[in-house]
């Protein structure tokens, strides 16, 4: 799993965060967007995703629902107060694929909502790329 280190050191590519606790999940979902030109970064624990705000700057972050410690739905929601108002898309990503799921994945922040597996035209998509 890699962390890109400082925003300056930017190739230029769209950064993305990718926030799963299954390391296998997050580790494939990584080799898979850096395949199609992202810069990614991972974190298996929201208090990690949350530590890469600042020096990792991403542009999108998916994030998985079922998280330690604090849900997708509480880490979206800190992210956007973090942020306060500064751009940065979420995109929410779960096994959870109800009308209920899906309201409260908006009223958290999220901009989408992706239901695993995705197909990769769905996630580029949602990510702005499609």
């Amino acid at each position: 799993m890699s962390n890109a280190s400082s925003p300056t050191e930017s190739s230029g590519a769209p950064r993305v965060l990718l926030v799963d606790d299954n390391v296998d999940a997050v580790e494939s979902m990584e080799i898979l967007l850096q395949a199609f030109g992202y810069e990614v970064s991972t974190a298996v624990h929201p208090d990690l995703a949350l530590a890469q705000l600042d020096s990792f700057a991403p542009a999108a972050a998916v994030i998985d629902i079922g998280l330690p410690g604090m849900d997708g739905y509480q880490l979206a929601t800190e992210i956007r107060r973090r942020l306060a108002g500064k751009p940065m898309r979420l995109i929410a990503f779960t096994g959870y694929g109800g009308a209920d799921d899906i309201a409260r994945a908006t009223v958290a922040g999220f901009d989408a909502h992706l239901v695993k597996p995705v197909e990769i035209d769905r996630l580029l998509a949602a990510l702005g790329a499609g």
